[in-house]
This record gives C-alpha cells, sequence and structure tokens, in this order.
C-alpha cells in the first residue's frame, strides 16, 4: 500500500521545524544593525506558517486523516481532540505573532520582550504538536488504515504546493516571498 502522505506528511513537518528553529536564531541574533531585513524576513517566515502550515497542511490533516485514524482506533479520538485544539489555536496565534512582530517594530524595543516570549512559547508549541502527530498517529495510521484510505490521503497530500517541500510544484505567486525568505534567513532555511 502507497503511504506517499506520511512522507509529505513528515517532509513538510521537517520544513516547518526548520523554519521555526531559524525564526528563533533570528531573534536570537536580533536586529542588530539591519532592523529592515530583520523585521522583512520575519514578517515573511510568519506569512509563510500562516499561509501554508495553517491553511494547506492542516486542513488535510484535520478532514482526512485525523478522522480516518479515530474511525479505526478510537482509543486515540483524546490525542485528536488535542491536535484539533491545537490547529484551532495554532491559527490564532500566528497572527497574534504577527501583530506583536508589526508592534515591536512600530513600537520600539518596549515591545521585544512580550514578541520574543510569545515566539518562544509558539515554537514549544508548534513542535510539541508535530512530536505528537508522529509519535501517535502516524504510526497508529500504519497499523489500521487500508488501501482506500491511503489512496485518498496520498491524492490529497500529493497536491501540496509548498515550495519548501517540493520546488517542482511551486506557485509563481509566491516566489518572492520564499525568494525573500531564504536569501535572508539563517541556515537551515537559508542562505543568509
Amino acid at each position: 500500500m502507497a503511504q506517499e502522505c506520511i512522507k509529505v506528511i513528515q517532509e513538510e513537518h521537517t520544513a516547518l521545524a526548520a523554519m521555526l528553529r531559524s525564526m528563533l536564531m533570528m531573534l536570537d541574533r536580533g536586529p542588530g544593525d539591519e532592523p529592515e531585513s530583520f523585521f522583512d524576513v520575519m514578517r515573511a517566515m510568519l506569512f509563510y506558517i500562516d499561509e501554508f502550515p495553517e491553511r494547506l497542511h492542516h486542513p488535510k490533516e484535520s478532514d482526512l486523516l485525523f478522522p480516518r485514524v479515530a474511525r479505526h482506533s478510537p482509543h486515540v479520538m483524546t490525542v485528536v481532540e488535542q491536535l484539533e485544539r491545537d490547529h484551532m489555536k495554532g491559527e490564532t496565534a500566528v497572527r497574534e505573532l504577527q501583530h506583536l512582530l508589526l508592534a515591536w517594530e512600530l513600537m520600539g524595543d518596549g515591545r521585544r520582550k512580550r514578541f520574543e516570549d510569545e515566539l518562544r512559547r509558539y515554537i514549544d508549541f508548534y513542535l510539541d504538536h508535530m512530536r505528537l502527530e508522529e509519535t501517535v498517529i502516524i504510526p497508529e495510521a500504519r497499523k489500521v488504515l487500508d488501501e482506500g484510505d491511503w489512496k485518498a490521503l496520498d491524492e490529497a497530500f500529493l497536491s501540496n504546493a509548498d515550495p519548501l517541500v517540493n520546488p517542482s510544484l511551486r506557485d509563481p505567486a509566491y516566489d518572492r516571498l520564499f525568494t525573500r525568505i531564504v536569501m535572508r534567513a539563517p541556515s537551515p532555511v537559508g542562505l543568509g
């Protein structure tokens, strides 16, 4: 049975974890002598998280993967409910981070600590969320899903257009965003 969707999920998790860790590295370095560049890249990274994981990745998990696993394995329902709460919380949290970053940029260093604290909390939350999916949901899916389930999941997840994961599926409308991130963000996401 094909399980290409699992590969896509794990690749997307890896790309997102790299993005989050790069944001943390940027935060630790601070704006330095190039505040415009710093804030520009941080905004682009937060926009990426809002645009791809929140709008493409999570709905496929919530609408397709989680219900199938829960139907076959009701004992994971508590974990599925937690992951669903995380998805709802994550969407709100990334938008709040965008606001807090803008407040720091426009209002000055008096707003820096709140952004730093919330970003660190968000990164811990998101890494824990992905770890839970990979240690509970994915292993359970491998045990209980049938060929029809895998076919539907593979179709949905292989259509993802996250250029950080699959450059061949890139949408030219996002080229500027990814060029900005890759050219200015620190490794492992970027070249800066």
